[in-house]
């Protein structure tokens, strides 16, 4: 099946990826996997839906950072993307200018290998608009951060 991709070698395939123009063009999420491949995940209106508004009640609830929407992380899985990440102000000048970044920032998804990466909560978000929140020691009733999200309710069709 082929030998896991060090470090080293998904930065450098990351930056060729970066520089790819045929890549640009198309209307999917691109990850690498540990081995180096890249993996394409098509979008969905939902899907995009809950990631707008979530991020929206990051950037009015969270001060003293940044909320970035397909935030490339360098991982023990590979190189891969949350739909949505918050980074303090102090991460985000530890690692100006980094992509990927070398560590997760504090909130991301990917449960594992974000937690692993460094991220101190893990936020996943099911397409019905429920969140569920994780950190190290396992699922947690609410966020360590100050934010409250409420989504959109998919039965109410679009706004």
């Amino acid at each position: 099946m082929g030998d896991l991709a060090t470090p080293q070698a998904l930065l450098h395939r990351w930056e060729e990826l970066q520089h790819d123009p045929a890549l640009r063009a198309l209307p999917y999420k691109t990850e690498l996997n540990a081995r180096g491949k890249v993996e394409m995940s098509p979008a969905s209106v939902r899907h995009g839906q809950l990631q707008a508004a979530l991020a929206a009640e990051f950037a009015r609830q969270l001060d003293n950072g940044v909320t970035v929407t397909e935030c490339p992380i360098l991982t023990s899985i590979g190189v891969r993307v949350p739909d949505l990440a918050w980074a303090s102000a102090d991460f985000m000048s530890r690692h100006a200018g980094m992509s990927p970044l070398p560590r997760a920032p504090e909130i991301a998804d990917k449960t594992r290998a974000y937690l692993l990466a460094g991220a101190q909560e893990v936020w996943l978000v099911s397409e019905e608009g429920k969140i569920s929140y994780l950190d190290g020691a396992g699922e947690k009733a609410r966020s360590s951060f100050p934010i409250s999200a409420t989504l959109p309710d998919p039965t109410k069709g679009y706004p």
